[in-house]
């Protein structure tokens, strides 16, 4: 190598170890351009569904009736690609709608960064699963964590690994205790932690279950099917128990599951929540067959003569 490569080398060192905070921070500052939606890849592991529901369709149509009213959040990655950081639903919708550019704040951020931000600008959205919660806030604190770890030059630790959870608890407005019990819901089986989002599942039943083993948790989601009920607070920190000392059998979990639960004594009587909701308050659970018989017999009466209506 000559003296002269040597050199630029050198100094190129020198000039990164003393790089300014204003230009840091320049790299830092958001700029805002249309990029290809092609080119902006999904945050890996993103916790939030995005849906081609009615809200996706209501979307798609003011985007084309008035434009995108807030650009999206996305990184710069390798390749000259774009890593999205916040605004999945609006890149679906555009994709949906056949538009191939879309406004993007362009900003530099580490991963870490990336997704502390994603969580902070879901949060609080109207509708958030436990699933998308669980996942969110574990990916967050293992984020904070890791930053906490950090002793590069480059950059200062914003908060100490033991205080991590308090400053989420804090930012998101839940308790260090509540976000425990949503970050234990990782470890349940989908099919179970799909009964969370139901709402057929409270959540502390749910977090005491989460420490079954696989096994034991496809087991007792068998004794849910077969019972039509969902394991009280009660009856979860028992089978939690007997799962810690070796004891839990399919036939004890099935035993568990078959005992009366104050709380389940009147089985819901349509498994579709939409039905249930359908049904006015004041309709006793024990003629809501009858009130659904009576509606669906009126409806088809009224078919009927909307039939004869376009005989005649």
């Amino acid at each position: 190598m000559s003296r002269h490569s040597a050199l630029n080398i050198e100094l190129s060192a020198f000039d990164d170890l003393f790089e300014t905070d204003e230009s840091r921070a320049d790299l830092k500052r958001e700029r805002i351009f249309d990029i290809p939606v092609c080119d902006i890849q999904d945050f890996p592991g993103h916790p939030y569904k995005v849906l081609d529901d009615e809200r996706m369709t209501e979307l798609i149509e003011s985007i084309k009736n008035h434009g995108l009213l807030q650009p999206v959040l996305v990184r710069p990655i390798e390749n000259d690609k774009y890593e999205m950081v916040s605004g999945h639903r609006r890149k679906r919708a555009f994709e949906l709608a056949g538009i191939e550019t879309i406004p993007c704040r362009v900003q530099e951020m580490t991963l870490e960064e990336a997704i502390i931000t994603m969580v902070e600008s879901n949060c609080y959205r109207e509708t958030i699963l436990p699933s998308e919660k669980a996942k969110a806030y574990k990916m967050r604190l293992d984020a904070m964590n890791r930053q906490g770890r950090r002793t590069d030059l480059t950059s200062t630790p914003t908060v100490s690994k033991s205080r991590s959870n308090e400053v989420f608890a804090d930012s998101v407005g839940e308790s260090r205790e509540q976000i425990r019990r949503y970050i234990r819901l990782n470890n349940l089986t989908p099919e179970l932690l799909e009964l969370v989002d139901e709402g057929r599942m409270k959540l502390r039943p749910a977090v005491e279950i989460s420490y079954l083993t696989e096994d034991e948790q496809r087991d007792l989601l068998d004794a849910i099917d077969e019972t039509e009920a969902t394991p009280s607070h009660a009856q979860a920190i028992r089978m939690r128990k007997l799962s810690a000392d070796g004891n839990l059998t399919t036939e004890t979990i099935s035993s568990i599951m078959c005992e009366e639960k104050p709380n389940q004594k009147e089985k819901p009587m349509f498994r579709d929540k939409r039905i249930a909701e359908a049904i006015p308050k004041n309709i006793p659970p024990e003629n809501h067959s009858d009130y659904v018989l009576k509606a669906v017999e009126f409806y088809n009466r009224h078919l009927q003569r909307k039939r004869e209506d376009r005989g005649r």
